[in-house]
C-alpha cells in the first residue's frame, strides 16, 4: 500500500485536495438533514447494531462529536468527509490497477464531480459513507487479486482473497448493501472458470471466517431482537402493488438527474454497451476487466431501477452500482481522449462548473431562501413556502435557542422528564437540538425505528413530557400511520395534554416552519412499542 501512496500522481493529489476543500466548506455550511439528525442519536446510543442500519454509521457520525464535545452539522459530518477522501484514493488506485494512469485520472475526476456521490458518500453523515469506503477497498483488493501485473500464466489464489472477505464484511457493517457486493463477487467467480481454484483454496475459508466475524455484531443484535432488521429490510423488496413501467422510466430519468445528465446517460450507455458486447462474444470474454466491473455494478443499479416499478426507490439505493460503473466509463473516456482530447476536457470542465454552480444555488436557497417568495434574500422568488420541499430542512439551532432564551419553554423543559415527537425524523431533529440540554428524547409512533430500542416502554410511566411536532405532522392522515400520532390518539396515554406555545423557524426573514410544543402531564400507561 505504501508504495502506491509514494507514487501517487500529482494530478490525483490536486483532485483529492480540491474535493476535500469543497466538501469541508459544504459540510460546514449545509443545514442538517432530518435523517442526519436521526443518525446523531446512533452515536449517543452505541449498540451492536440498529433497527434500520448496521452500526458503522454511529462511529462515522460520532467521531467528530466525541472529539469536540459539540454536536452540529460540521462535527457530525467531519468523519465522513475525511473518510470519503480515502474512498476516492482507493477508487483512483483501483482504476489505475485495471486500466492505467490516464484512465485513473479521468475516473477520479468523474467520481469527484458527480453531485450525488459528493453529497451522499462524501458530505452528509449517512450509512453510505462507511459502506462506500469498504466497498471501494474491496474493489481495489479484487483488482490486484484478479488482474495482477504482470499477469501470471495461470491464476493462483492469494491471501488477498481473505482480505476481500474482510472488506466485504466491513461494507455490510456500514449498510446492508454490502451483502449485495458479496453476492455479486461470488457470482462473478462462479461464472468465470479461470478463478474456480478459489473454491479449493484455504484462503476462501479464511475469507468466510473473517466475513462472519466482522458481521457478528449484526447477527448478535438481530438474534436478540427476533431478526427485526432483516425482516424490516426484506419487506421492502416484496412487491405490494402492481408493476408500472412508467415508474421504471421515472426512476431511470431521476437517477440520471441525480448523477447529472452529462454523467448519468453515459454511465448507462457505456455499461449497456459493454454488456451487449459481452453477450455477443459469449462464450468468449470480450474484456475481462469490463466483465468484472459489470458484475459488481450492473446488477445493483439495474436491479434497483427495475424495483422502482413496484415501490419508491430512494436515491442512495442504486448509487453503489453506478459507482462501480464509473470505472468502466472512465476507461472509455480515456480511450476517447486519445482522439478527442479537447472534447473530453471541455465535457469535464463544463460539467464540473455547472455542478458546482447548481450546488451553490441549492445551498444558498436552503440557508437563505433565494428562490423563496418574500425572502429577504430572494433573487428569483419562484417558490411559495407551502410548495417548497426545502423547508423540511431547517436550522436546528433555532430550536435550542428557543429553549434556552424563552422563559416559558425553558421552565417547561426543566419540569419535563422527557421529550417526544410523533415521527422518528422529527424526533431526530428534536433530539439533536434538545438532548444536549439534558433531556432524553423519544418517539411515540407506529413507526419508531431506532427509538423502539433506545428506551423501555415502562420507564416513562408517571413522568411528565414535552410533545413537539411540526406543521407537516401536526394533522395526521389516518391512512398513513408512519406520519405519527394525533393529539386525540395520544390523549389516552396522558392525564392531560395542553398547548404551550409554538417555536417558529425563520429563513430569509420569513417563518418557514412552526413547531407546536405541548405539555403532556403524567404518562398513564406504557406507549406500545412496535416490532
Amino acid at each position: 500500500m505504501l508504495k502506491h501512496l509514494r507514487k501517487l500522481d500529482p494530478w490525483a493529489i490536486a483532485i483529492l485536495g480540491w474535493s476535500l476543500l469543497l466538501r469541508l466548506c459544504l459540510a460546514y455550511a449545509m443545514t442538517p438533514g432530518f435523517d442526519e439528525a436521526y443518525y446523531t442519536l446512533y452515536s449517543r446510543h452505541l449498540d451492536w447494531s440498529y433497527f434500520d442500519h448496521p452500526p458503522l454509521v454511529a462511529y462515522s457520525t460520532g467521531i467528530g462529536i466525541w472529539l469536540t464535545g459539540v454536536t452540529n452539522q460540521f462535527t457530525m459530518r467531519i468523519g465522513g468527509v475525511i473518510l470519503y477522501t480515502f474512498t476516492l484514493l482507493f477508487f483512483f488506485l483501483t482504476s489505475k490497477q485495471l486500466f492505467g494512469l490516464q484512465s485513473a485520472r479521468l475516473t477520479l475526476a468523474i467520481a469527484a464531480t458527480i453531485p450525488i456521490f459528493q453529497i451522499i458518500f462524501g458530505i452528509l453523515t449517512l450509512p453510505d459513507v462507511p459502506l462506500m469506503f469498504f466497498w471501494t477497498l474491496a474493489l481495489w483488493l479484487c483488482a490486484h487479486e484478479f488482474f495482477p501485473e504482470p499477469a501470471p500464466a495461470e491464476y493462483r489464489p492469494t491471501v488477498k482473497v481473505a482480505w476481500i472477505g474482510l472488506a466485504v464484511g466491513l461494507a455490510a457493517l456500514g449498510k446492508y448493501h454490502g451483502f449485495l457486493l458479496g453476492i455479486c463477487l461470488l457470482l462473478y467467480v462462479l461464472f468465470t472458470p479461470k478463478y474456480w481454484s478459489i473454491f479449493r483454496s484455504p484462503y476462501l475459508l479464511l475469507s468466510v471466517i473473517l466475513f462472519t466475524v466482522v458481521i457478528a455484531p449484526i447477527l448478535i443484535w438481530n438474534y436478540q431482537h427476533h431478526w427485526v432488521s432483516f425482516r424490516f429490510q426484506g419487506s421492502r423488496a416484496i412487491p405490494t402493488t402492481g408493476y408500472s413501467f412508467l415508474d421504471v422510466l421515472v426512476v431511470f430519468l431521476v437517477s440520471c438527474g441525480y448523477l447529472f445528465p452529462s454523467f448519468g446517460f453515459p454511465l448507462w450507455w457505456t455499461s449497456l454497451h459493454a454488456l451487449a458486447r459481452e453477450i455477443l462474444s459469449f462464450p468468449k470474454t470480450c474484456n475481462e476487466r469490463y466483465r468484472f466491473i459489470l458484475w459488481v455494478s450492473l446488477p445493483i443499479f439495474a436491479g434497483f431501477t427495475l424495483m422502482g416499478g413496484y415501490r419508491q426507490i430512494l436515491p442512495s439505493w442504486h448509487m453503489p452500482g453506478f459507482w462501480g460503473a464509473v470505472l468502466l466509463m472512465g476507461n472509455q473516456m480515456a480511450i476517447a481522449q486519445a482522439k478527442h482530447s479537447k472534447l473530453i476536457r471541455n465535457w469535464l470542465l463544463i460539467s464540473g462548473t455547472i455542478v458546482i454552480l447548481l450546488i451553490t444555488i441549492a445551498l444558498a436557497h436552503i440557508t437563505l431562501g433565494i428562490a423563496q417568495k418574500g425572502s429577504n434574500y430572494a433573487i428569483w422568488g419562484i417558490w411559495e413556502l407551502q410548495d417548497d420541499p426545502s423547508t423540511q430542512i431547517f436550522d436546528l439551532q433555532q430550536i435550542s435557542t428557543a429553549f434556552q432564551s424563552d422563559p416559558v419553554l425553558k421552565e417547561a423543559l426543566a419540569q419535563a422528564d422527557f421529550v417526544f415527537a410523533n415521527n422518528f425524523f422529527v424526533a431526530g431533529q428534536v433530539g439533536m437540538a434538545v438532548e444536549p440540554l439534558g433531556k432524553p428524547v423519544t418517539c411515540f409512533n407506529a413507526d419508531m425505528r431506532g427509538f423502539a430500542f433506545w428506551a423501555n416502554p415502562a420507564q416513562f410511566v408517571g413522568k411528565n413530557a414535552l410533545y413537539i411536532t411540526t406543521s407537516k405532522f401536526k394533522f395526521i392522515d389516518p391512512s398513513d400511520p408512519s406520519r405519527g400520532e394525533s393529539i386525540a390518539e395520544l390523549g389516552e396515554y396522558f392525564s392531560e395534554i395542553s398547548k404551550l406555545k409554538d417555536i417558529t423557524i425563520w429563513r430569509g426573514g420569513q417563518v418557514i416552519e412552526t413547531l407546536p410544543v405541548y405539555r403532556a402531564t403524567k404518562l398513564l400507561k406504557p406507549y406500545p412499542f412496535p416490532y
